[in-house]
């Protein structure tokens, strides 16, 4: 009998199985663009970290790797957020979500200009 395996990899496995089917098609380039646009955490404003991606909408509730979904994290806003509604989140660590939300419009806004049309 084989040694079960740790949780953590159980995990990890059934997430790469959700992100793969969830026709996630963020490219690194728009990745980047992301990054740039933003500057900083989208959430708490922190400069000059690594930024994680972090889908706006869970991919666990129906979220996908996209220009649309996807806003930079530092690794801790990343780690609280979790699976959360951002929205409730935001709320819960008394975090200016109406600025949030403004930024995130514009510079979707911007992205999506600067982006060339889907064929």
């Amino acid at each position: 009998m084989s040694p079960s395996r740790p949780r953590a990899a159980r995990y990890a496995k059934r997430r790469a199985k959700r992100v793969a089917a969830s026709g996630s098609d963020l490219t690194d380039a728009q990745w980047t663009a992301i990054v740039a646009a933003w500057g900083m955490c989208a959430y708490c404003g922190t400069e000059g970290v690594p930024m994680q991606k972090d889908c706006v909408m869970p991919i666990s509730r129906g979220g996908r790797y996209t220009l649309e979904n996807v806003v930079p994290a530092c690794r801790s806003c990343n780690a609280s957020k979790c699976n959360d509604e951002v929205t409730g989140w935001m709320r819960r660590k008394r975090l200016d979500e109406p600025a949030f939300l403004r930024r995130w419009v514009a510079v979707l806004a911007d992205l999506r200009a600067a982006s060339p049309p889907a064929r």
